[in-house]
């Protein structure tokens, strides 16, 4: 029972982590004149300042000495970081610079580039339908790539720092609030010196964009750290593979957002591109509940098969047959 209502938590905390990354575009334009990088530096300084609240609030300490101790931890939190801040600060750039449908995209390829990872790093073998999907997926990355007249690097480059977050997140196996917390600290100096050095040189748009702006600078903290805990709790609960599916959230909410809200185009080998990638993830889809269903139906039989073994014989005494594995008893 613990089994299943913790897999329902994580399914809950990734539908809504992935439903809030899919309506975040709406909320950077506002954030302008500040460029990317002055609002990734925010999203690091105040993102921590949620956290330390929460866990504050939460008593929830105890973590922070015994992660000191991994240094192997540590390492893994610091690529987290990285990884994570090189993701947030394309896709604000993207966003606020014509690109939500090029970064939809990204989104969408990001299950085929974590399955790449699954068989490149650790070791795993896809079924044939997988195959397909993958080369489905490389086919319309090179459409795209003619479509563009070159490869869409911001789609690439988001789809393989988060495939590599997600896949971080998973060796850490930390609580979502802990794992946030470390990876902000992780950046917390460089992004507060950054501020900083934009503040002396009299280019910080918190201080000169009036009040209303500041609070939605400092706002970026709570827009950051709610899907990130809600992520970090799904990616220990449930596999990659059910959070690959889930992600497909998020990049459908942005693709009908570039298209009806941003009005960007949409020219007709960019269609074709998206109709391949949209193809992949329909196969990886049918293969994946295919795969559940079996492995349901397979469980099942194993536990009736159990259930008509006959019940081993008693002497008349009533005391248990000998076995190898009947304990003695304590004197």
């Amino acid at each position: 029972m613990k089994g299943t209502n913790e897999q329902r938590a994580g399914l809950l905390s990734g539908f809504a982590a992935y439903g809030l990354w899919g309506l975040v575009p709406l909320f950077w334009p506002l954030l302008k004149p500040s460029g990317a990088v002055e609002i990734l530096a925010h999203r690091m300084v105040w993102s921590l300042g949620v956290v330390g609240i929460a866990l504050l609030a939460l008593r929830r300490w105890s973590w922070i000495g015994e992660l000191l101790r991994q240094p192997r931890k540590l390492a893994l939190i610091t690529v987290a970081a990285v990884v994570i801040s090189v993701n947030w600060g394309l896709y604000i750039w993207s966003v606020n610079h014509g690109h939500v449908v090029e970064a939809s995209l990204g989104y969408f390829i990001n299950p085929l580039v974590t399955i790449a990872m699954g068989v490149l790093l650790l070791g795993e073998r896809l079924r044939p339908v997988q195959w397909v999907a993958v080369g489905t997926g490389v086919a319309s990355v090179l459409v795209l790539a003619i479509g563009y007249g070159q490869p869409p690097w911001i789609s690439l480059v988001l789809a393989f720092s988060f495939a590599t977050y997600g896949l971080m997140k998973k060796k850490v196996n930390m609580g979502g609030l802990e794992s946030l917390a470390a990876e902000t600290a992780v950046v917390f100096v460089p992004a507060l010196g950054y501020l900083l050095w934009l503040g002396v040189r009299g280019e910080s748009s918190f201080l000169s964009g009036g009040a209303g702006h500041g609070v939605l600078l400092a706002s970026t903290g709570v827009v950051t750290a709610g899907p990130l805990i809600l992520f970090g709790a799904a990616a220990i609960r449930v596999p990659l593979s059910t959070l690959g599916l889930l992600q497909y959230l998020a990049p459908v909410f942005q693709f009908i957002l570039g298209i009806v809200y941003f009005h960007e185009a949409m020219p007709p080998e960019r269609w074709a591109g998206f109709g391949l990638v949209w193809l992949a993830l329909t196969l990886l889809t049918w293969d994946a509940l295919r795969s559940s269903r079996r492995t349901r139906m397979r469980a099942l039989a194993a536990r009736e098969a159990v259930a008509k073994q006959p019940e081993p014989a008693s002497d008349d005494s009533g005391s248990a047959p000998p076995s190898s594995t009947v304990t003695t008893p304590a004197p």
